[in-house]
């Protein structure tokens, strides 16, 4: 009898368990539900007023009651890829350095600073990045631009400069905010490889890289993944320091050296108690703007990741 009663109370206890994850589940799906809904509700005056020509023109002057968002659209991708093209590559060496080859003391010290740097206010950021940064930056571009300047296609990309606040500028900023977030998730994808792989793969003879290209990469694929879209999703979405350092000109340029803007600066610095009617209307609907392109990002990712595992699950 005893025994009946305990097999009972432990039913019970993984039917509640069970029932509990799954109200955990359903309320991030409700919660993300009403988030669409209500910004989207709000922003409705605003998509109804300005139609397609919202998402199709680049013409952003809320004082003429134009609120066109393709330029802003075309400012967060600007900047985020060069946020990512930077950081990956850095990321990826310091949490296999961490990982794999650096000694215990050295490693522990080197965590608490890649921690720390992920700590740093936004707006410290910023700061250091329109004061110290931009200044230093801008013989800089203009030296590249001396040098590239008579090639057809480098010359519109690394074009003239007259401050330091650019994409380019706010791209550097967010590479190195989104850097230790990426090293902090990769580094604990990389402790998981298990060890048998690693030594299998020495064992036959491989070198260094080849065991981190052979066995690390292929079985951390989907982790290393997600700590690039986490990092992308705060490059997409940061505030403070990309308006602080862009330069706050709507506009769609080649020219990485032209300041810009993006959906959450502008967001950022126009949103208070001059923006009314339909101006917050659009306002909010750049903030839809800006959670859709997230959504759709991420799903991109995960669509790309499933069809590279399988390929390596027929490949083995």
């Amino acid at each position: 009898m005893p025994e009946v009663r305990a097999s009972g109370r432990g039913a019970l206890g993984d039917g509640a368990f069970r029932w509990l994850t799954l109200l955990a589940a359903a309320s991030v799906l409700a919660i993300l539900a009403f988030i669409a809904f209500s910004t989207t509700k709000q922003a409705w005056p605003a998509f109804m007023h300005q139609g397609w020509s919202f998402i199709t023109s680049k013409v952003w002057a809320p004082q003429n009651n134009q609120f066109g968002s393709l330029a802003l659209i075309y400012g967060t991708f600007v900047t985020a890829a060069i946020a990512v093209v930077i950081a990956v590559p850095v990321s990826l060496g310091v949490a296999l350095f961490l990982s794999e080859q650096a000694p215990r003391r050295l490693r522990g010290f080197m965590v608490s600073a890649v921690d720390l740097l992920a700590a740093v206010p936004s707006v410290v950021y910023g700061l250091w990045g329109v004061l110290v940064l931009g200044p230093k930056l801008q013989p800089i571009y203009r030296d590249i631009h001396s040098v590239v300047a008579g090639v057809p296609v480098l010359g519109r990309i690394f074009g003239p400069n007259g401050t330091g606040q650019s994409f380019m500028t706010a791209g550097i900023i967010l590479a190195i905010m989104v850097t230790p977030i990426i090293t902090s998730v990769s580094r604990e994808v990389f402790v998981t490889v298990p060890r048998a792989d690693k030594d299998a793969a020495l064992a036959l003879g491989a070198t260094k890289w080849e065991m981190f290209r052979a066995a690390i990469f292929p079985y951390s694929l989907g982790g290393v993944t997600g700590a690039v879209m986490l990092g992308l999703g705060r490059a997409m979405g940061e505030t403070i320091a990309v308006a602080l350092v862009i330069g706050s000109q709507p506009q769609i340029s080649a020219n990485l050296f032209k300041a810009g803007d993006t959906l959450a600066a502008v967001i950022a610095n126009e949103f208070g108690g001059e923006s009314t009617g339909v101006a917050q209307n659009a306002l909010i609907g750049l903030g839809v703007v800006l959670f859709v392109l997230t959504i759709v990002v991420n799903l991109t990712a995960r669509y790309i990741v499933g069809r590279a595992e399988r390929r390596m699950q027929g490949a083995l």
